[in-house]
């Protein structure tokens, strides 16, 4: 059977030189096959490593929902238990309940805005004030998790807020971004919440600003007018 280097050589090519085409051709093929196979590998190593992220977001956030619902049931049994809820509390405790009905969300907030509490849900900022209570509460959120609709919020909305003492009913009445350096969160002597989380909520990377949600009471609930209600 005649050789496939039968043609060329019939024309007086170099074999030397058809041996180093080949060999080349080859080189081409396997550089080919290899970065297809760098692509592959990468590819799945970035959808494990997001899958496991979104994984171990979700069990945090179960568990602090768990957390939350044995919370509520014991200061329902025991209306002193409430009291406690309205202290200073650990990292990663669930200390209340944060609804938005023009974005559906509802999620349970945990004292603290480090990178573990934030895996559970939007974390309270240590040193504010719980919601309802006098002065500024801060609530903060990635906004590629807990917070990813926040954009969608506008002045007018309603948001409220539930821990196992009452519920306040909150109207945001401003709406701003600002750079990611500079300082707007500020101390107040009346009950107000404070919504926050990075901006542009679309964006690819780090991103360059923070958007602030400002709210007021418009209304206010006792616990026991709640008490079944604040059960995620």
């Amino acid at each position: 059977m005649p050789s496939v280097l039968s043609p060329w050589r019939a024309r007086g090519a170099d074999p030397a030189a058809i041996d180093a085409a080949l060999a080349r051709a080859n080189r081409r093929r396997r550089q080919r096959a290899r970065f297809g196979w760098t692509l592959f590998v990468a590819g799945f190593a970035i959808v494990a490593v997001v899958g496991a992220q979104l994984m171990r977001g979700a069990v945090a956030r179960q568990k602090a929902r768990a957390e939350w619902q044995k919370l509520v049931r014991a200061a329902t049994l025991t209306p002193a238990l409430a009291a406690v809820t309205m202290k200073p509390a650990r990292p990663g405790t669930p200390i209340v309940r944060v609804l938005i009905p023009a974005i559906r969300l509802d999620e349970v907030v945990v004292e603290g805005i480090d990178a573990k509490s934030l895996w559970a849900g939007p974390g309270h900022m240590p040193g504010t004030v719980l919601p309802g209570q006098a002065g500024n509460s801060v609530i903060s959120a990635h906004r590629d998790r807990h917070f990813h609709r926040l954009d969608d919020v506008r002045v007018g909305d309603l948001v409220e807020t539930q821990t196992a003492q009452f519920a306040v009913t909150w109207r945001v009445v401003a709406r701003q971004i600002v750079g990611k350096d500079e300082r707007v969160l500020r101390r107040t002597d009346t009950p107000q919440l404070t919504l926050t989380t990075c901006w542009p909520t679309r964006f690819v990377g780090p991103a360059p600003d923070r958007l602030i949600l400002t709210a007021v009471p418009a209304d206010v609930r006792e616990r026991e007018s709640v008490a079944t209600a604040a059960l995620p």
